[in-house]
């Protein structure tokens, strides 16, 4: 009876430790092509295997209008969990109130930027905000703005930039009165209505006039959609929002 000659088993090392490395060739080229959210994801789960997968949406009503936000690409540096609570539950309640008029989605776009949530209103010609070219708010604008300042004095935590915007092409009132003063003077009125309404004082953070220089609408700059009010909510990490020097009126004159 021959015997039979046994090979050595140093191959099957040697295949096993090359098919270990194709799958984590295959895993990293995988990864690479997803987007943050499943990078993310995936690092959270090798950190803790045992916490959820996805983060909970922070609840940020989508706008229908894609020329009516103005979105920033980038995250939050550092938000905590409460911050974006706070984001989100602020949203909601601001959505529920003003869904009692049926208009108002066209009028009050919010999104969420790199900075905080972004709320634009909108002086649009169907449902104008302030009365011809001035900055005396109509009975529907000024509703809009208190129904906005009551919610945004519950979160005291909030600092609040107002910005002017209007379309280009618009004739001024007279020579020293142009897109510059009117955009200043309606982001000074929203402000006046803010603290009016229940806005604190120590939560105006800017006030500021760009006349027709940030037209949402770039391809179209004598649009409606350009004429608005910016509100920008930013919570201060690691700080308190109180009344101090850096709370003033900014007004963005052209030469006299």
């Amino acid at each position: 009876m021959s015997k039979r000659n046994h090979h050595g088993g140093s191959w099957k090392v040697a295949y096993a430790d090359f098919v270990t490395s194709m799958m984590a060739l295959f895993l990293v080229l995988w990864l690479t092509s997803q987007d943050s959210r499943v990078k993310e994801a995936v690092e959270r789960s090798f950190r803790n295997p045992y916490s959820s997968a996805t983060k909970q949406s922070v609840g940020i009503l989508p706008t229908q209008d894609a020329q009516a936000t103005e979105k920033s690409k980038g995250s939050f540096d550092s938000p905590s969990a409460m911050n974006l609570e706070l984001l989100r539950r602020m949203t909601e309640d601001l959505a529920k109130l003003l869904r009692s008029d049926s208009e108002t989605e066209n009028v009050v776009k919010m999104d969420m930027t790199s900075q905080g949530l972004l709320i634009n209103i909108f002086d649009r010609t169907q449902k104008a905000i302030f009365e011809g070219d001035s900055a005396k708010f109509t009975p529907y604008g000024s509703w809009v703005f208190s129904t906005l300042a009551w919610e945004v004095g519950r979160y005291p935590t909030f600092s609040v930039e107002l910005t002017g915007h209007t379309e280009a092409g618009r004739k001024p009132l007279r020579e020293d009165y142009g897109s510059w003063e009117l955009s200043a003077d309606r982001a000074n009125a929203a402000r006046r209505k803010l603290l009016q309404h229940g806005t604190g004082e120590g939560q105006i953070y800017k006030v500021a006039g760009l006349g027709e220089t940030q037209p949402l609408d770039k391809d179209n700059p004598a649009a409606e959609v350009n004429r608005r009010v910016s509100m920008l909510l930013k919570i201060q990490e690691g700080s308190h929002v109180d009344d101090s020097p850096t709370n003033q009126v900014i007004k963005t004159n052209s030469a006299q």
